[in-house]
């Protein structure tokens, strides 16, 4: 069976969010992005939610001398991909066509995300009809 990774806090997702930004970093590197004026304060916090990331499996680390180098083992796009199928389980018996059709019908597409959701869905269009 295929363990899942929980799923991540705001302020997790708050670290991963410079993590996905920023790149690989340190603890006071991210510190200092989400917390210039307390970066002593919070260094701490920072640590640990790193640590929980870690254990989640949505962060790695590194050894960098006497610090740890953490960067993202999940991409925004894997994060976002299962949270919608979670939603989908929990309130579509599983389908993902009602939260689209929500999403498309109730934001303003412009002309550039309308193009991008027709490409999508004529590429699995094509993909679905290959032997």
């Amino acid at each position: 069976m295929v363990k899942t990774p929980r799923d991540v806090t705001e302020a997790e997702l708050s670290v991963l969010q410079v993590l996905w930004q920023q790149g690989p970093a340190t603890i006071r590197a991210i510190t200092e992005i989400l917390e210039p004026e307390r970066t002593d304060a919070y260094y701490s916090t920072v640590k640990k939610l790193l640590e929980r990331l870690v254990t989640k499996g949505y962060v790695s680390r590194e050894p960098a001398g006497i610090a740890f180098i953490y960067e993202a083992s999940m991409d925004r796009d894997e994060l976002v991909g299962r949270r919608l199928q979670e939603v989908a389980e929990a309130l579509c018996e599983g389908s993902l066509t009602p939260l689209l059709t929500q999403l498309a019908q109730h934001n303003d597409l412009n002309r550039k995300q309308q193009k991008v959701l027709m490409d999508l869905i004529e590429d699995l269009a094509k993909q679905h009809q290959k032997p």
